[in-house]
């Protein structure tokens, strides 16, 4: 065997040993001396520690914590990573501009996969990094009936590979028309549903030939047979009570998972939300009356719902170049009657349960999805000090900071010409 040989043979042997032996692995990171907020049963832990190895949490408060780095927080606040939902981020980059935006599809459906046009090195992105956030539930608008396609989970890495799962959820519009009534679209979702369902009902009962078991279902049968199996949420963008009412009582008849977002007149109703097990994803900067479908909008509709049992997700719908200030939106929601620990779990933990997603909370087992905060992360001028998203560490630097450090160098030339 010749020199060379030998050393690639040693090489090998040595790598092959490594590996067996477990030396080759993630990185650990153990968070020591922080506030952790679990957004669990647990509550507040002071003074505790978090450790992180492979992407999740693997122990709370060992007794005697090991790994390859140790951040002391020095009481700093240690949350889950915010998980915003229902906006577009990363089908907008400027609403200005046409060519810029996929979040709005004309021809949109039961089959519309928004998914495909998402972009994740988009600038808003890391500019909602800065506000905490680390998962996203991204939507898309339009549809010129009552369906506007499927939702699509992210994580806010900015990796080429950050979607985490599409078509999780339908998206359905209903309310007041400009023209019409709104009665055509709740007919037409309750026919949908009930339709399929007889179908499915007949399919069963009739005795399968070798051609019936061949027959495929089409792309939005098996949609909607999602819907009505519950493996798949409904989610349904509606204000007004009475519409409200019909839908609870869809969701009984059909034992669909519904979600409602806005849900401006849920507090008249939010009893029976809260024993149906209908969550509301509600904007709680909402305090106008922007229609006579929203006369009920109030600051203190989140707090209302809470106190009623309806579990809460705060968010911005719509617009993703303003989901910076999620954080914002909860902690003004505390400020008008919102308990703390409810606003946490309504950006984090109820969001997670709402949309089935395996986040949200600090809690082995866990992924690592972490921020930690300067302050109270509610106040406007708190900061995010670290942020991991699946144990990875996270850039905050924004297009914003970039624009900003630019704009502040001082040169000898004239202003216009240094840029």
């Amino acid at each position: 065997m010749t020199l060379f040989n030998k050393s690639v043979l040693a090489l090998s042997l040595s790598i092959s040993f490594a590996l067996s032996c477990g030396v080759v692995q993630a990185e650990s990171i153990a968070i020591i001396h922080a506030t952790v907020h679990t957004a669990t049963e647990q509550g507040v832990l002071t003074d505790a520690t978090v450790v992180i190895e492979d992407g999740t949490i693997v122990a709370i408060n060992p007794a005697s914590p090991t790994a390859d780095t140790v951040i002391d927080a020095k009481g700093a606040i240690l949350t889950p990573g915010f998980i915003a939902s229902m906006n577009d981020l990363g089908l907008v980059e400027i609403g200005a501009v046409a060519s810029s935006r996929d979040a709005y599809e004309k021809e949109a459906d039961v089959i519309f996969d928004p998914s495909l046009a998402y972009n994740p090195k988009a600038s808003t992105v890391p500019f909602a990094r800065k506000g905490g956030i680390t998962r996203n539930v991204v939507s898309s608008g339009g549809g010129e009936g009552i369906f506007a396609g499927q939702t699509f989970t992210v994580d806010l890495s900015g990796d080429w590979d950050s979607i985490l799962a599409a078509n999780t959820g339908l998206v359905v519009a209903l309310g007041a028309k400009e023209e019409g009534s709104r009665a055509a679209g709740m007919q037409q979702l309750i026919h949908k549903l009930e339709d399929a369902k007889k179908a499915q009902a007949k399919k069963s009962k009739t005795k399968k030939t070798a051609e019936d078991d061949s027959e495929v279902p089409s792309r939005e049968d098996e949609i909607i047979h999602a819907v009505l199996a519950g493996e798949k949420p409904l989610i349904i963008d509606v204000d007004r009570a009475s519409d409200i009412l019909h839908l609870i009582k869809l969701k009984q008849d059909l034992g669909i998972d519904l979600i409602l977002v806005n849900a401006a007149d849920a507090v008249l109703v939010a009893d029976k939300l809260a024993q149906a097990n209908i969550p509301v994803v509600i904007d709680s900067m909402r305090n106008l009356p922007e229609s006579f479908d929203a006369l009920h909008n109030s600051l203190e509709n989140a707090g209302k719902l809470a106190n009623a049992g309806v579990k809460v997700a705060i968010a911005l719908p719509g617009d993703s170049h303003g989901i910076y200030a999620l954080r914002f939106s909860a902690g003004n929601a505390v400020a008008n009657g919102m308990n703390y620990e409810d606003a946490l779990a309504s950006v984090t933990a109820n969001v997670a349960d709402i949309f089935h997603l395996d986040s949200g909370r600090i809690a082995v087992g866990k992924p690592a999805d972490l921020v930690l905060w300067s302050g109270d992360p509610f106040e406007f001028s708190s900061k995010v000090q670290k942020m991991w998203i699946a144990g990875e560490e996270q850039s905050t630097d924004s297009r914003q900071d970039k624009l900003r450090d630019r704009y502040l160098q001082k040169t000898a030339m004239p202003e216009a010409y240094s840029r």
